[in-house]
């Protein structure tokens, strides 16, 4: 207890701490302090200098110097370049989904690949229990057929406001039936006649395959594809613009599948297939 009470009186104790001139040895500065006034001191120095610095670090532009922190500018660099991953990657989806499109429809095949699932899509199925329809409802349905036998049809497609130029004035022969997998009409014309573009745009394919021959695929606007197939020559390439009218090719009858000299004309918006003559006058 004594050797305590003792500490504590060193502790307590006063001391001078004085400052003179050496060559004259006058006092310039004195100062009256204890140990507990020094260790005060020197802790409160302490907490004050990494309070400073903390403010530093956190609140100032000093920190980007600080090994382990990055400035703003970086920051918003990286969630911009962040952000254009993502539409990027986005885009090359639609990109390989159209690819495979182009692919099917080379081939003559449905593009099933460009549907989107319910499970993709994130919608729900209906239970069956949902789909009945209430006694309301079908004295509704019975109402607007009755009253749509007089109306007459309009045409809403989103490509209604297209102005499509005749690829080959002809005769039909096959048209367009996708209960029969034919998405297309077959027009025949005169030999080497010429086959042009329904809509200006830019060529995506301009090659030959076994089962159509020469075969010609336009990428127009609002995601609208056109296909000319069985030609006997082709008189543009892939990455060529051409203009509503402009010959693409010449009417032929090369390819496995073909049965005479005639052109296979499709339409695709949206990779769906659509009926030419909905909006052609061939």
């Amino acid at each position: 207890m004594k050797e305590k009470k003792k500490y504590i009186n060193k502790l307590k104790s006063k001391y001078r701490l004085v400052i003179l001139n050496d060559d004259t040895f006058e006092e310039k500065i004195s100062i009256k302090l204890s140990r507990i006034n020094v260790f005060v001191l020197i802790g409160g120095s302490i907490i004050s200098l990494s309070v400073a610095l903390t403010f530093l670090i956190a609140f100032t532009p000093l920190r980007e110097y600080i090994p382990g922190y990055s400035s703003n500018d970086v920051r918003r660099e990286a969630i911009r370049l962040d952000r254009k991953t993502d539409s990027l990657t986005y885009q090359l989806s639609l990109y390989d989904k159209q690819l495979r499109s182009i692919q099917a429809i080379m081939l003559g095949q449905n593009p099933d690949s460009t549907f989107q699932s319910e499970e993709d899509s994130g919608i729900v199925k209906p239970s069956d229990a949902s789909l009945e329809a209430s006694s309301m409802e079908n004295d509704l349905r019975d109402f607007v057929e009755i009253e749509d036998r007089f109306n007459i049809p309009t045409n809403q497609s989103a490509l209604s406001h297209f102005a499509f130029f005749t690829p080959l004035k002809g005769v039909i022969t096959s048209g367009f039936d996708p209960e029969k997998n034919h998405l297309a009409v077959d027009v025949v014309a005169e030999k080497n006649a010429p086959v042009k573009a329904c809509l200006g745009g830019t060529v995506l394919l301009a090659q030959w395959t076994n089962e159509t021959g020469h075969v010609l695929i336009i990428q127009h606007s609002q995601n609208l594809i056109s296909v000319y197939k069985h030609n006997s020559s082709l008189m543009k390439g892939v990455g060529d613009i051409v203009r509503t009218g402009e010959v693409v090719a010449l009417i032929g009858n090369s390819g496995e599948q073909s049965t005479g000299p005639h052109l296979h004309f499709e339409l695709w918006h949206m990779g769906n297939p659509v009926n030419p003559e909905n909006y052609i006058s061939f």
